[in-house]
C-alpha cells in the first residue's frame, strides 16, 4: 500500500515538473560603446580665494566719530569708510602750522640779512633748519589725521560691519571684511608625479556645489617652486573668470586641468559597469538568431567625466552591453531588450 502511494506521488511530481513553464527572460536596457573626444585632464579639488580679500582695520587707536558704509555695500578705491575722533590731533596740527609761520618769518628775515652780511651764516642755517623742521611736523601731523580717516584700499564689496558708532578701537581692530569678487583665484594641490604635466597658461575648469550645472573657466597663473614637505604636493594657483560674482571666498571647488589636446576614446555610461574585488565588468550582449544572451566580461577603465567612463580595454567600438537590469543576470542566460523610450509631446 505504501509503495503504491509513493509511486503515485512520484508520477504527480514528474508531471508537474514537465508542465511547469520556465520564468521569462529578464528585461534589460542596452547601450553601445561609443567614440568621444576627450582631453587629457588631471582632476583634483581646491578652494576658491578672492584676488583681494582683507579685513579693514585701523592703524591708530581712537573713538569712532562717523561711519560712512553699510554692510554689503559696494565701494570704490579711496571711498571714505570710517572716521575716528580727531579733535586733539586737529588742535596739534593748528599749533604746528602756527610754528611753521613763525619759522617762515624768521627765515625770511635771516635771508634778507645774509644778503647784506648783517647776520652770520650759522644763524641763517639755523633759521632754515627750523623751517624745515616745522614743515616736517605739519606733514607728519597731517599724515596722522589722514590715518584716522579709513578708506577703501581697492574696489570691492564690504561684508558685515563689526563695529558701532562711538566705540573705542584699539590698533588693528577688525572693522569689516572687504572682498574684490572679480577676478577670483582657485588654489589647489597636486601630487609630485604630476609636476612635469603642469605649465603656466594651462586651462582649468571649475565646478562648485552651489552651481552644479555651471562651469567656470580659468588659467594657471602660478606654480610653487617647491613641494610641501609633509604631503610632497605642489601648490598651484589659477585665475578664474567670475563676471557674475557667483564664486565666493572659501568655496570648495572640483578642478579639471587640461594637459593635452582632445583625443578619441571609447566611453560607456557609468551605470553599465559593475565592480567587484577583481575589477570592473560588464554584461556584453550577443544575438543568436532571434534570441539575445549575455556574457560576463572583465574590462579596464580609465577616467570618469559627467556620468561617462573611459574604456581602456576589453571592448571595441559598437559593442552592445547591458545598461540597466543587472540584478537577475547570470553568464549565458537569455534576455529581452526593452524598447527605447520615445519622447512624446504633450
Amino acid at each position: 500500500m505504501f509503495g503504491g502511494l509513493f509511486f503515485t506521488k512520484y508520477l504527480q511530481i514528474n508531471k508537474a515538473i514537465s508542465t511547469r513553464t520556465p520564468p521569462p527572460p529578464p528585461i534589460v536596457t542596452t547601450v553601445n560603446v561609443q567614440h568621444e573626444s576627450w582631453s587629457n585632464k588631471l582632476s583634483t579639488v581646491g578652494e576658491v580665494t578672492p584676488f583681494n580679500h582683507i579685513f579693514i582695520s585701523n592703524e591708530l587707536a581712537g573713538i569712532i566719530s562717523a561711519i560712512h558704509f553699510k554692510s554689503g555695500q559696494t565701494v570704490k578705491q579711496g571711498d571714505l569708510l570710517l572716521e575716528l575722533n580727531t579733535s586733539n590731533d586737529q588742535a596739534k596740527l593748528d599749533g604746528h602750522i602756527a610754528e611753521r609761520k613763525l619759522a617762515q618769518l624768521k627765515f625770511k628775515r635771516q635771508a634778507t640779512l645774509i644778503k647784506s652780511k648783517a647776520t652770520s651764516r650759522s644763524s641763517y642755517d639755523e633759521a632754515r633748519a627750523s623751517l624745515d623742521l616745522a614743515n616736517a611736523s605739519v606733514i607728519a601731523q597731517k599724515s596722522l589725521l589722514d590715518k584716522k580717516h579709513i578708506r577703501a584700499p581697492f574696489d570691492g564689496t564690504i561684508g558685515i560691519r563689526l563695529v558701532s558708532m562711538g566705540e573705542y578701537l584699539d590698533k588693528g581692530h577688525k572693522i569689516a571684511p572687504l572682498v574684490a569678487p572679480s577676478p577670483t583665484m582657485a588654489d589647489f594641490h597636486l601630487p609630485e608625479r604630476y609636476i612635469a604635466d603642469l605649465a603656466i597658461g594651462q586651462t582649468v575648469d571649475i565646478k562648485v556645489q552651489a552651481y552644479p550645472n555651471k562651469l567656470f573657466h580659468g588659467q594657471i597663473k602660478a606654480i610653487n617652486p617647491g613641494l610641501n614637505e609633509g604631503t610632497r604636493a605642489v601648490v598651484v594657483r589659477a585665475l578664474v573668470d567670475n563676471p557674475e560674482h557667483k564664486l565666493k571666498a572659501g568655496m570648495f571647488a572640483e578642478i579639471d586641468i587640461t594637459i593635452s589636446k582632445p583625443a578619441q576614446t571609447l566611453t560607456l555610461p557609468e551605470t553599465a559597469v559593475l565592480y567587484n574585488t577583481y575589477g570592473s565588468n560588464v554584461y556584453i550582449v550577443s544575438k543568436d538568431s532571434e534570441q539575445a544572451t549575455v556574457a560576463y566580461r572583465s574590462i579596464k577603465i580609465g577616467q570618469r567625466r559627467h556620468g561617462k567612463i573611459e574604456v581602456l580595454s576589453g571592448l571595441k567600438l559598437g559593442d552592445t552591453v547591458v545598461n540597466e537590469g543587472h540584478i537577475k543576470l547570470r553568464n549565458g542566460i537569455p534576455i529581452r531588450i526593452a524598447k527605447p523610450k520615445q519622447n512624446t509631446k504633450p
